[in-house]
């Protein structure tokens, strides 16, 4: 049986939890919107044609900033398309993933499913086949109270009060050819920067996403971003970080460790946008957006053949079911954007209904809780106040695709008279024995300690069996003398919620 020691001090602090790491994304690609977010004929629609046990999941699963409304879809998007009546919308095809939009959800039904849900826009423009005038112009659209010709129209169209939308990403992926107008990262930099600096004018305070790498396995990586930051670092907020994980040929070893890469490729761009910082002489850091990340078995989709020219509405596209492993793997990788707290204080999952996503519908039928529903949910509920730095006694492991790695990983916050501690078990065949001195937090006690772990590390939940998933309680955890005690099934994720005592 593998063993680990951890140390906790509450004075180890990292960052504050900031709570757009919850965030997840929609975009208008296959069944994420349509039949998804939005089905009038479901019984549980409302007015607005939205399913209400889609929003309760959403609740539960405690996302904040939602991204929208694309992803490679807003590259040839015209938001024009989808205000006002709906019945004079007009049908525009999608290139992106070769379909057709019906753009009966736009930006205005879009902020009112956002209010149901208590989460907040992040909007992207399209800088593929668009620019700075239509970039402005969805600007004044979404904040301008009244008085302009943008802004009454969004009044004449129902929605009197400003979205107040705060974060914007400038395009997605410019730097990947299949994107609608894709560019090198001199031209992209360039009209990023003049797009940032132009909706500055028009609100200095917005907070501006300029695009990184689509992947760190892109042969641009690091230098993309280091031109682009040239060009923009003085008009941008943050710079973005996408990546994709999945199990490759069997080694399952390696996919658990992904994490290892995640925190690697951080570490990357963090240090390029310091060095473009420091060449200019900058007391300005720019931030991570990590606004796409989760597990997507990509060379299955790009196998199947889904994505084709038949130019149908909301196909069925992307719809990984997810197993234990996977939702082990999306526990750790949420723990990563915790550990990077420092500097990754946005993040979206990829995506949130039916798309790579932690929520499943069926038209017209329920909806349900994927397997990496939970462990998001639960990190969502728990983490709170600070994160701190974990020391770790662990054994490791190597793996062919990310060097060693622990086979314990963990990372923990701490807020006032609580605490969370997360845990993942990377082992595959072997429970590991772990403890954890928590004294630096005073008196403290188990109030929920849960993990999800199955005998069959692929077992998923579908339409037939919803629930053949759940986390579980894990009775092992005990506290004796300020050590708290827990053992960790093979391939699992755990969460502990501590309580100090009242005085501690």
């Amino acid at each position: 049986m593998p063993r680990a020691h951890i140390t906790l001090d509450k004075h180890a602090v990292i960052a504050p939890v900031r709570r757009r790491t919850f965030g997840s994304f929609v975009e208008h690609l296959g069944r994420g919107v349509y039949t998804g977010l939005y089905e009038p004929e479901h019984p549980s629609a409302n007015d607005d044609g939205f399913r209400m046990d889609v929003v309760e999941l959403v609740r539960e699963l405690g996302s904040t900033t939602i991204r929208y409304p694309g992803g490679s879809f807003v590259s040839g998007y015209r938001w024009e398309d989808a205000i006002g009546p709906r019945e004079k919308r007009p049908v525009r095809r999608d290139l992106a993933w070769h379909s057709l939009e019906s753009n009966q959800v736009g930006l205005d039904e879009f902020a009112r499913w956002l209010k149901l849900t208590g989460s907040e826009p992040m909007l992207a423009v399209n800088l593929g086949t668009r620019g700075i005038q239509a970039a402005l112009d969805l600007l004044e659209y979404a904040n301008h109270p009244s008085g302009t010709a943008l802004s009454d129209l969004r009044v004449a169209n129902g929605t009197p009060e400003p979205h107040n939308v705060r974060m914007w990403c400038l395009g997605n992926e410019m730097d990947g050819p299949w994107q609608t107008g894709f560019m090198t990262a001199q031209d992209y930099g360039k009209i990023a920067a003049r797009t940032a600096a132009a909706m500055k004018t028009a609100d200095k305070d917005l907070e501006l996403v300029v695009c990184g790498s689509s992947g760190s396995g892109m042969p641009t990586f690091g230098d993309w971003e280091r031109t682009v930051l040239e060009h923009s670092y003085d008009h941008v907020d943050y710079i973005s970080c996408h990546q994709y994980y999945q199990e490759h040929d069997g080694d399952l070893g390696s996919f658990l460790a992904s994490a290892v890469d995640m925190e690697l490729f951080i570490d990357t761009v963090v240090a390029t946008a310091d060095h473009v910082g420091y060449k200019k002489r900058s007391t300005k850091k720019i931030d991570i957006s990590f606004d796409e990340w989760n597990v997507w078995y990509l060379k299955e989709h790009q196998e199947s053949g889904e994505v084709n020219d038949e130019w149908r509405h909301a196909p069925r596209q992307l719809e990984d079911l997810y197993t234990v492993a996977d939702a082990v793997v999306v526990g750790n990788l949420l723990m990563t954007l915790l550990k990077r707290g420092d500097r990754v204080t946005s993040a979206s999952l990829a995506q949130l209904v039916n798309v790579i996503a932690p929520i499943m519908t069926e038209p017209g039928g329920p909806a349900w809780r994927q397997t990496t529903f939970y462990p998001f949910s639960i990190t969502s509920r728990l983490a709170a106040g600070e994160v701190i730095r974990p020391l770790i006694d662990a054994p490791t492991y190597t793996t062919a695709r990310h060097g060693q790695a622990s086979v314990v990983d963990t990372i923990a916050t701490v807020d006032e008279d609580q605490a969370a501690v997360f845990l993942v078990n990377r082992d595959l065949a072997q429970a590991a024995q772990v403890t954890v001195d928590v004294r630096s937090l005073g008196s403290a006690r188990v109030i929920e300690a849960v993990t999800l772990a199955d005998a069959d590390v692929y077992a998923k939940n579908t339409l037939a069996e919803q629930q053949r998933v759940i986390p579980r309680a894990n009775p092992s955890a005990t506290i004796s003398e300020g050590v708290l005690s827990i053992d960790l099934p093979p391939v699992s994720w755990t969460a502990i919620a501590l309580r100090q005592a009242a005085g501690d």
